[in-house]
């Protein structure tokens, strides 16, 4: 498997993400954005609720990933771009509101949907349930992908200060402080690098190169 060392391949990965989750978490009910991967200053993601994008008579949604953000885990950026999809199918399939206060308020109806759709919200009183964090069943959907792979791209930004998992503006950004761990563990073998995840600490081979796996 190549090496993702280039914005194309960046993007066709998140891209293969979204379409695994729009099949698995919502029947395939949404449209396919464009998604794009450029700098934010505020927030590790966000939805854009209008048509962005046109070419010819097509009109597109946008969802972007914040490029200072990819060097969190896997199940951190899935549940960054599971949290945008979620603002797009309020928006585009519901038809309702999720947001206040120029998209940094997420009402009981972002909250009900989240869950519904593998997202565990957390409430605070300045930004409602915008606090997004993967559920057990997000964690075990991604184990049963392999073929979402780790990002290995990230943008060097040094004044970026954003902390936590999920958070979203439709026009804008807020900062969410985590202090929860990641629920995961990544095992790496160190002759073919194969990845495999686990939600507990596990002893394991690779059955191809017979090598234990190092969790790393």
């Amino acid at each position: 498997m190549k090496q993702v060392t280039n914005m194309s391949r960046l993007v066709n990965q998140l891209e293969k993400m979204f379409r695994a989750l729009n099949a698995d978490m919502f029947n395939n009910e949404l449209d396919t954005p464009v998604i794009t991967v450029t700098p934010t200053s505020r927030a590790f993601a966000h939805y854009t609720p209008w048509n962005a994008w046109e070419a010819g008579d097509t009109h597109r949604r946008e969802i972007n990933i914040a490029s200072g953000t990819l060097n969190r885990p896997l199940e951190a950026i899935t549940a960054s771009l599971l949290h945008e999809m979620v603002h797009m199918y309020n928006d585009l399939n519901l038809n309702i509101g999720d947001t206040s206060r120029n998209g940094t308020y997420h009402n009981k109806f972002f909250k009900q949907e989240a869950e519904k759709h593998g997202l565990i919200c957390k409430r605070t009183d300045k930004y409602g349930w915008a606090h997004t964090e993967p559920s057990d069943t997000l964690l075990e959907w991604l184990l049963e992908h392999n073929e979402l792979r780790e990002v290995e791209m990230c943008r060097i930004e040094p004044t970026y200060t954003s902390i936590g998992i999920g958070t979203h503006s439709a026009s804008g950004g807020i900062d969410i402080i985590s202090t929860n761990k990641s629920h995961s563990r990544r095992y790496i073998c160190p002759c073919c690098h194969t990845i495999i995840r686990a939600t507990k600490t596990v002893n394991i081979i690779c059955g191809d190169c017979m090598q234990q796996m190092v969790e790393r």
